[in-house]
């Protein structure tokens, strides 16, 4: 790309703004240009905006540190500076709906990490190797908004990677009932252990609407496109429990999965080693060169050795055996933050630039 794209951060100053201003530090197509916040952010430095809360463990951006934040509501005027934004504000799900329709409205783009608009129909929910097809709702909520080049688009929960993936490497052998419970870190609602004290040596039987999140998204990512709308799959019934545990970074999933045709062990850890989507066959500059990898060790994958692979963009499963009530079993791992948020809207705003759908304005 001759000339980087111009991006803006809407809700820069909280974690996931955060993770998105960290991963986009020297990325080959993006520029971090624009940061929006709320209005009491408005108006300092980025650096004196975040002041103590920089939750990263790598320093924040010099390139960053100056950049005046903006006022995430002065929606006109943000969306001058820049080709496209990324959207991770905190609000509440009918204000995030109506500011990110705003700003498609003047012509930009929004990739968002936010759950708003996961099920409004015509906006696509993609995990860039799964369902890379449902970009094609774009052209249909463009003319719903009335828009030539804006619109938005959305990835799905974070939990979900951490076993959704393995599930869609899977889908030649029919995956009909998963039940699946996940072990989720503090950092997936936006905490450190310095800000949820709470959490050191606890268990959280509860995450919030985070169930019915983890059992029906995976459907709408194998779903289908149907009249300019996506129509989530009937397959497979997945039934799961969201915990919170002590971990800063990485989901885990214990899932338990029945299957349509019979099939071995061998041909799963085949599917899952060899998988590849269109992020792998385009080289795009965030997508893991190996998405799902096996681990042959009866204790990985683990947070602490394993979080980090493919940069946080890759998932990794492990303790594959067959199950005396269903057919098989394992565990699966992902990086929430990066894989799960910041990094997977990259990774789809790098796929929307590649087939035209984000261009400089």
């Amino acid at each position: 790309m001759e000339q980087k794209l111009k991006v803006g951060v809407l809700g820069g100053t909280g974690m996931v703004g955060q993770r998105f201003v960290s991963l986009l530090e020297n990325h080959p197509w993006f520029e971090v240009t624009t940061i929006a916040a709320s209005p009491r952010s408005a108006g300092k430095t980025y650096e004196e905006a975040v002041g103590g809360r920089w939750k990263m463990t790598t320093p924040m951006p010099e390139a960053v540190k100056k950049i005046v934040v903006m006022n995430v509501n002065e929606v006109e005027k943000v969306s001058s500076q820049v080709d496209f934004v990324f959207s991770a504000v905190d609000m509440s799900k009918e204000e995030i709906r109506a500011i990110e329709d705003a700003y498609a409205k003047t012509e930009t783009p929004v990739v968002s990490n936010n759950s708003a608009h996961r099920w409004t129909p015509d906006v696509p929910m993609v995990v860039p190797e799964i369902n890379p097809e449902h970009f094609e709702v774009i052209k249909y909520q463009k003319e719903r908004l009335g828009t030539k080049r804006g619109f938005v688009a959305v990835k799905p929960n974070c939990s979900i990677q951490s076993y959704t993936p393995a599930l869609f490497a899977l889908k030649e052998f029919g995956p009909k009932e998963v039940v699946a419970t996940t072990y989720q870190a503090i950092s997936g609602a936006g905490k450190t252990f310095k800000d949820w004290p709470e959490m050191i040596e606890n268990i959280i039987p509860y995450i919030g609407g985070e169930e019915e999140k983890s059992e029906q998204e995976p459907l709408r990512l194998f779903g289908k496109v149907v009249d300019g709308k996506i129509v989530k799959a009937e397959l497979p019934v997945i039934t799961t429990q969201c915990i919170r545990v002590p971990v800063l970074n990485g989901h885990t999933a214990a899932v338990f999965v029945n299957f349509e045709k019979k099939l071995t062990k061998e041909e799963i850890i085949d599917r899952w080693n060899n998988f590849r989507g269109l992020p792998q066959e385009l080289n795009l500059p965030s997508a893991p060169k190996q998405f799902i990898r096996y681990m042959e060790e009866d204790d990985r994958p683990q947070v602490k050795a394993d979080v980090d692979y493919e940069n946080g963009m890759g998932v990794s499963m492990g303790r594959l055996r067959e199950d005396t009530i269903y057919d098989y079993k394992f565990i699966g791992l992902s990086h929430n933050t990066v894989r799960g948020a910041a990094g997977g809207a990259i990774l789809c705003a790098e796929l929307l630039t590649a087939q035209g759908y984000i261009t400089a304005k």
